[in-house]
């Protein structure tokens, strides 16, 4: 089915990938910056807030599209925009999903980073911004290993996108989605082929990283 390029496999593909990919475009400046700021600014009420992000991470997807139904059903705060359904509904609830994971799994890197990089830059004379790109540089690669963690999270997630997505065929439905569904109907040859995709892509994604992190070793 994968090498005959029969279209509605490809077309659920092109839905998972691009919903995923943008969620994960849009909640990596904001979760790398706040990471940042959580990892080097000392101000009250810093461990509570780091507290409170370690435990979001671990919330179910489930919980994540609820929460995200309500505020975009006609009756919600948000129903006029008229969303729900919509690939735009989907990529808000993997942001929601993905933003507590990755910036838990960045303040770690960052924390476990060697201060006097930061340090050494300021005294140097860099702003504040430069000096925070030479931090990021040197734990790239578990930045990079974050941003991994949280696209395998979010893609592969079937509660949120079903609720907000309606699983729609041509439209929201995506790989977990259609897994879903051709499981149950008994038909397991979409769903297997649609199970290797996330496979490959989870397979590609690091080994990319561990070919960029032993380049940087070499260097």
């Amino acid at each position: 089915m994968l090498a005959s390029g029969d279209a509605d496999l490809w077309n659920i593909i092109g839905v998972s990938f691009r919903v995923s990919f943008t969620a994960l475009l849009l909640v990596a400046p904001v979760a790398l910056l706040a990471s940042f700021v959580l990892a080097y600014a000392r101000f009250p009420g810093r461990r509570p807030i780091v507290s409170t992000i370690h435990t979001l991470q671990a919330i179910p997807a489930v919980c994540v599209g609820l929460l995200v139904y309500l505020m975009l059903t006609r009756n919600g705060p948000l129903g006029d925009l008229r969303l729900l359904f919509t690939q735009t509904a989907m990529v808000i609830g993997q942001v929601v999903l993905g933003f507590p994971l990755l910036l838990a799994l960045s303040h770690s890197a960052l924390q476990a980073a060697d201060r006097r990089a930061w340090e050494t830059a300021r005294t140097l004379g860099a702003p504040p911004w430069r000096a925070m790109l030479t931090v990021m540089h040197e734990v790239r690669f578990g930045l990079l290993a974050a941003m991994i963690a949280t696209l395998a999270r979010i893609v592969a997630e079937v509660g949120a996108s079903l609720m907000l997505g309606g699983n729609i065929e041509h439209v929201t439905r995506n790989i977990p989605t259609a897994i879903a569904l051709e499981t149950s109907k008994g038909e397991y040859a979409q769903g297997i082929a649609l199970g290797l995709v996330l496979f490959a892509l989870a397979l590609a994604l690091n080994f990319a990283l561990n070919m960029l992190h032993g380049k940087g070793e070499m260097r």
